[in-house]
Formats: structure tokens, sequence, C-alpha cells
């Protein structure tokens, strides 16, 4: 049996080593400005490429370069120069909405995987995209039964891709929903002339809204202001029957999330369907692994979403994210001693105790997620170290010089 492949977002090199520590088989990302992250503050550059390449091939991790975006006449050029770097770098695939990006990408013999914008949702559409690409991200709308009957009739038929091989089904396992089908949403156009479908989405649906009578002025009382922010997907509760529908790439999304975001979730899912292999997947683990993805962002999940056939209309019912865990910035690397496994930290905020549940993220380390033991200060063995201290903790993993040290604690009320 082949095992479907977990493909994890990278919005940065801290991402990019998290999903790569945490199990990834894959991983998705942009560079520049055509791609559906095109606003975060993330992006990679074309000049980062070969370094993203050399640390995904040293694990055998696959790599997929989004240029998802619509695409105008004055973006052909930067678009053939990013598919060209993608090409020489050793990029596994491009994915891809716009025919421009697809045609040019076909031409210069690359893998291409059909975005989610294009909205595949039947079996005639496959046929027609086969033509062009290796795997198909299908429409967020359908349901597992609808999907199976892709899977299926794609090995009925012997559907294949571009290169030759039986065609691939992709689609999302986890992470935020939007409100339009697809994706495909010119709210943030109208209303901020920033577009959601060239990656600048500003999304003013996440907001909470009110509803006027314009003759009266009188205004409605709403259970949930938030009335076009939808909870976020996830799928872990029945991956078992997401698994058995015989898609091939098994998709998160987040790539304007933190590195333990990336790092909590892809871990999270690669227990899960590494369970399911074994036939060790059960509602003890679900209800664990459950409590593990509520404590990274999330808006309140959508068990179930439309794959259990479910009509939208789960809202998140608030702004920003719903996690039972908050992070809090105390320090610094200042030095990590390879041959003692010891990291030293220079404490700049709060405070930590001996005991407490910390995280270290950096650009190479990606994210260490540990508990506090043996903690010194200033060279003395203590319970406790504040703002100022220099302090000392025995880490397996190694860490880098100025990584970040957060503390984790759990949110009250």
């Amino acid at each position: 049996m082949n095992k479907v492949e977990i493909m994890s977002p990278a919005g940065s090199f801290e991402s990019l080593n998290a999903a790569i520590n945490a199990g990834a088989n894959s991983v998705y990302f942009g560079v520049e400005q055509l791609n559906m992250r095109a606003r975060s503050t993330n992006n990679f550059t074309i000049n980062d490429l070969d370094e993203i390449i050399r640390l995904c091939k040293r694990r055998n991790v696959k790599t997929y370069l989004t240029v998802n975006t619509l695409i105008y006449d004055h973006d052909i050029n930067l678009m053939k120069k990013i598919c060209d770097a993608a090409k020489s770098t050793g990029v596994n695939a491009i994915i891809a909405s716009d025919m421009a990006v697809i045609s040019y990408v076909n031409s210069i013999g690359m893998p291409i995987h059909i975005s989610t914008q294009l909205n595949v949702s039947n079996i005639e559409a496959v046929k027609f995209y086969s033509k062009f690409a290796d795997a198909i991200v299908l429409a967020r709308e359908l349901n597992l039964n609808q999907i199976k009957n892709i899977c299926e009739t794609i090995k009925k038929e012997n559907i294949t891709g571009f290169s030759g091989d039986l065609l691939k089904i992709e689609i999302f396992a986890h992470g935020a929903l939007c409100v339009a089908i697809a994706g495909k949403c010119y709210m943030s156009l109208a209303t901020l002339n920033a577009s959601a479908n060239r990656g600048a989405c500003l999304q003013p649906c996440r907001r909470a809204y009110k509803v006027t009578d314009e003759e009266t002025g009188d205004e409605l009382i709403l259970d949930n202001k938030y009335v076009m922010s939808p909870k976020d997907l996830c799928t872990i509760g029945f991956l078992d029957k997401i698994l058995d529908s015989g898609i091939s790439l098994l998709k998160i999304e987040g790539r304007g999330r933190a590195a333990d975001y990336v790092f909590t979730v892809t871990k999270t899912y690669r227990e899960a369907i590494d369970c399911y292999y074994k036939k060790d997947y059960d509602e003890n683990k679900i209800q664990k692994w459950m409590e593990e993805l509520q404590s990274v962002y999330n808006r309140g999940f959508w068990n179930g979403g439309y794959y259990l056939g479910n009509q939208l209309g789960e809202w998140s019912g608030t702004y920003g994210s719903k996690a039972t865990n908050e992070k809090n910035y105390i320090g610094f690397v200042n030095n990590y001693y390879n041959q003692i496994n010891v990291a030293e930290f220079k404490l700049e905020a709060g405070e930590i105790e001996q005991g407490d549940k910390i995280l270290i993220t950096g650009n190479a380390t990606g994210v260490v997620e540990t508990i506090a033991d043996g903690l010194m200060a200033n060279y003395i063995k203590v319970e406790y170290a504040k703002k100022g201290d220099i302090i000392t903790l025995k880490l397996d993993n190694k860490v880098r010089k100025n990584d970040k040290l957060y503390v984790i604690k759990k949110k009250i009320g």
C-alpha cells in the first residue's frame, strides 16, 4: 500500500524546519508575490530556493512551490523567472491555477499540481486537467463519497497525469476555511482594494458585523457577529475515512502561521496517519490529538466540515485564536554547548520556573518543545529565574545563538 503523503505549510525557515522535524513528507511554500500568501511578511525569495531545496533533500522531503494567484500580463516575466528557478534548483512541482502558469510549466517539463482555486469538483474536470497535471487539489466543498468516487474512477479508468503516472488526488486536512467557494472572494478587493485572488486578502470576513435597518436605524440582535468567519477544518476524528477514500496527498493549511503551529499540527497528523497504517487508530488517541491541536492557533473546529456532508454554518464567534495555550517570549539563546548538551539563555522579559513547558524557535532550529528541568540561574541551581538572569538548561536538541525562548502556559478564562 502506498502511504498517503502529509504536506505541511512553510512560510519561513522556522516553519520549514519545524515541518521537517515533525515528520512532513513534503512542504509547500511561495516565493515573491505570485502566491496566495503574497502579503505575508515571511515570504521567501528566489534566492532562498537553493537553501530550501538543500534542507529538504537532506531529509528526503519533497518541495512544492505555489504560483497560484491570478496572473496579469505584467506578471508573465516574473512568473517565468520563478518557474525557471524552481526547475533549476530541483523543486518537485509547481502548484498553479492560472492557465498561463500551467502552460508554461508544462513547456519546461515540470510537474504541476492543480490548485484548489480551480474548484475541480467532478470526474470530467479531473480528466480535463489530467492532461496538464500530475496531481489535483479537489474543491474543498466536496464530501467524502464524491472524493472516493473520483479516486476509484481514476484507478478504474487508469487516468494518468502529465508525466504518465496515475493521477494523484490531494485534499486539505486541517486549517482555515474561507467563506467563499474555493476561496474565490472579492470582498477584500471591493472594500479594501486588496485582491484575495492575488494573494493580498485583508480578511474583512473575519471581523465582527452588525445588521442595521436602513429605514429605522434599529440594529438587529445577532447571536454571532462573526457571520462570515467559519471555524477551522479539523479531520483528525475521521482521518481513517479520509485515508480510506483513496487520496494520495493530505495537506495542512497555514503558511501564515507560526512555527509552533506547523510543528504541532504536522506532528499530530503524522502520528495519526502512522497509527492508521498500524491499525492502532482509536478514540482515546483521537481525544489526545484533539487536545494537542486545540493548544495552538485555531478559530474553533468545524469537525467534519464538508467531508461529512455538513453545510457551512459553524462560525468562529470570535476574532483571532481560541488556542488553549499561549506562548510568552522571555529571552534568547546565548550559546549551546555541544559536548554537554547544555543551552545558555539571556532572559529579557517575564520569568521561568522549574517544570515550565518551554518552546525554542529559530530559522535553523525550527521548533524545540521541552520541560525546563535542572534550571540554573547565574550558575546556581534554582527553582525560579527572572528578567536579567542568565540561565542554563540541559537540552538534547541542539539550539542556536539568538533562537527565541518562550514559556507555554494554559490560557486562563
